[in-house]
């Protein structure tokens, strides 16, 4: 099960389409990962970040367009020859099997030994940290036990192609976010070409080489969690990953004006005239002035970290966030002159 005798495979989703009715649920879907890539499909409920899964599974079919893996045109392929290791939000193990048995269960319908596959199977539950668990029954096991039963189970098949249907969903915010790690370490072990579907932001970015950000069926845009977060090419993205701030601003073409300073500008923004600056809470800056701008309503300590809520005199809130130790003294009532970091802006239409 090591990476270099696993590498992953290359999957190219082509033009896809998928219509409910009057529901575009993909609307030519293009979307090529690498070998060994973990992407991300992250989005709001109906955007089609689901459906473009199932459709690589084969569970769904597409009205247009093509699946591609390993360079292989697969489309018209059945779910159970297409090789997919799938792990869906309800763990769906038999309960009057083992876990070693559940694990190996796909194995044993692929017509492999029971020697070999006991082996396989005790292997993959090593892998996710189960091996001590192998004689126990799913009523046995933890939540978070489960969901590792079942990725092993997905992890057993050695797939060409991990599917990660909201996995961690079901799940209390600690374990989700210990199992997300797990998942990851054992993707970059395994080395399987990974899409994880999510609506949760945190998760996508935590683990993903590439998110993915979905909205009526078609791809926002794809990059790395850090670019994804930096530099947004879209209103939707910007404002749907992470706490984004509206703020008024003049554009010239290629910086704006935004509470004084001079900001430059992100790809896709708006050309010259006024609009609103999509600003992060980590770019406003916050200094204690009686002549300021604005009057600080809330604030909240998060650890390292202190969220302020501020109120424009014209009555507009804005959030900022910075080290709680430079936040001392930013209580409510307190006046202060809001202003923005020199880092690149997005600027939409206002």
């Amino acid at each position: 099960m090591a990476a270099s005798e696993t590498p992953g495979t290359e999957v190219v989703l082509e033009g896809l389409t998928r219509h409910y009715g009057t529901v575009h649920a993909l609307d030519g879907l293009d979307l090529r990962i690498e070998p060994g890539e973990m992407v991300a499909l992250l989005g709001p409920s109906g955007c089609g970040k689901t459906t473009a899964l199932r459709i690589l599974a084969g569970l769904e079919t597409t009205d247009s367009g093509r699946v591609w893996v390993g360079g292989k045109d697969i489309t018209e392929v059945p779910a159970n020859k297409r090789d997919m290791g799938m792990v869906f939000q309800a763990y769906s193990l038999f309960p009057h099997m083992t876990v070693l048995d559940n694990v190996a269960f796909g194995l044993k319908m692929r017509g492999v030994g029971a020697h070999e596959r006991a082996n396989r199977a005790a292997e993959v539950l090593d892998l996710v940290g189960l091996g001590t668990q192998r004689a126990r029954y799913a009523h046995q096991l933890s939540g978070g036990q489960q969901q590792r039963v079942a990725l092993a189970r997905a992890l057993a098949i050695e797939p060409q192609v991990l599917l990660l249907d909201e996995p961690l969903s079901a799940l209390d915010a600690k374990v989700r976010a210990q199992l997300r790690e797990e998942i990851r370490r054992v993707q970059l072990e395994v080395g399987r070409t990974t899409v994880f579907v999510t609506h949760d932001q945190e998760e996508a970015l935590a683990i993903a080489d590439r998110v993915g950000v979905m909205s009526s069926g078609k791809l926002e845009q794809i990059a790395t969690p850090e670019e994804l977060y930096n530099a947004p090419r879209t209103q939707f993205v910007a404002e749907f990953v992470g706490l984004t701030n509206r703020i008024d601003a003049i554009s010239d073409g290629a910086t704006a004006q935004i509470l004084g300073n001079t900001v430059p500008l992100l790809e896709g923004s708006v050309g010259r005239g006024p609009g609103v600056a999509l600003v992060r809470p980590e770019a406003l800056v916050l200094t204690p002035d009686p002549a300021g701008n604005a009057t600080v309503v809330s604030h909240s300590f998060l650890g390292s970290l202190s969220r302020v809520v501020c109120v424009f005199d014209g009555g507009r809130p804005v959030t900022a966030q910075s080290p709680s130790a430079a936040s001392t003294g930013l209580v409510p009532g307190t006046r202060v002159a809001v202003t923005v970091a020199p880092a690149p802006v997005l600027v939409v239409p206002a």
